[in-house]
């Protein structure tokens, strides 16, 4: 798709907010970090299926995202789309090598069409190019360039698990793989800034200790190659993972109660806009609408959450790092 011929002048915010459906301050906070700069264009739509099997969309979102294709004269896509579609891939190409969380752009009500449910979407694929061309430059071989983008698979099968619930796919988190500023290597994904190297824990298997001490060898060796000037001392991360009440409820030698023990804790604090519990519920269950009654309860870490709330009691999130 050519998007050449969105008219950037020549907006009105609050009726493009209406429009959307969304706050204004959203749309002129999308109007003011995109500004005039420079969007990117989308793969041509005969090229999609190749790319979308690349990046592990499975064969039904891939028809989904195909069908809702933003092509010339398409009544899917009103004016109004097409100007935020083409802004928020400007506003995220603006930050290439940036590695802070970042929105892309207002959630949308994405019940109106596969247009809205995968704006986000298409903005990936637009900037797939773009990040790709960055990697090189940093010598990242192709097989870690995909590696890390394929996420963009696994978020869009868990946001059909969960009903598109509570797992809106493009906001804030795939902007880190679309900007270079995340890495998945091996069993542990890893995104850069500061001077600590922040892990996440991707679903994609069993956190066994050889794979995770794999991948943060693998780290190790990554990092000081490709990214010379960032003087790393630690690995750290952020989790409801970490939380020593598991300690109640799982076995010793459990892979979690493993990772934990790598971990130095940072004093608790309540974080500012994160609900521990609703976390937990949406990475171990993947849905946040179940009643706990009727929660599975296969595995010893679903009891222990399940028990846990059921008593009252709350999950924390807690970070940690240890040294590299």
């Amino acid at each position: 798709m050519d998007l050449d011929d969105v008219d950037l002048d020549d907006v009105d915010l609050d009726d493009t907010a209406a429009r959307l459906g969304v706050p204004v301050e959203d749309v002129d906070r999308v109007h003011r970090l995109a500004g005039d700069r420079p969007s990117a264009p989308l793969p041509a739509k005969a090229d999609a299926p190749a790319i979308l099997d690349r990046l592990a969309v499975r064969p039904d979102d891939a028809a989904e995202i195909m069908a809702g294709w933003p092509d010339p004269g398409s009544p899917l896509w009103t004016p109004e789309l097409r100007w935020l579609l083409d802004r928020s891939i400007a506003l995220v190409r603006a930050d290439l090598g940036g590695h802070g969380w970042l929105s892309p752009g207002p959630e949308l009500p994405r019940e109106r069409g596969p247009a809205w449910r995968h704006l986000y979407v298409y903005a990936y694929l637009a900037l797939v190019d773009v990040v790709t061309g960055y990697h090189r430059d940093h010598g990242i071989a192709d097989a870690a360039s995909w590696a890390t983008l394929a996420d963009l698979g696994r978020n869009l099968a868990i946001d059909r698990r969960m009903r598109r619930e509570g797992w809106p796919v493009m906001q804030s988190w795939l902007t880190l793989h679309a900007r270079g500023g995340v890495y998945e290597l091996g069993r542990l994904q890893y995104q850069r800034g500061g001077t600590a190297i922040d892990l996440h824990i991707p679903e994609s298997g069993p956190m066994t200790p050889e794979a995770v001490a794999a991948s943060l060898d693998e780290a190790r060796a990554f990092f000081p190659r490709h990214f010379p000037d960032e003087p790393y001392t630690a690995f750290s991360c952020g989790s409801w993972l970490l939380d020593p009440q598991l300690l109640e409820y799982l076995p010793g030698d459990s892979n979690i109660v493993r990772f934990q023990r790598r971990f130095e804790l940072e004093p608790y604090e309540e974080p500012e806009g994160l609900d521990a519990d609703v976390e937990v519920l949406r990475f171990v269950f993947r849905t946040l609408t179940t009643p706990l009654d009727q929660l599975p309860r296969r595995t010893v870490l679903q009891r222990a959450i399940v028990d846990h709330l059921k008593a009252g009691r709350h999950w924390h999130w807690r970070r940690g790092r240890f040294p590299i």
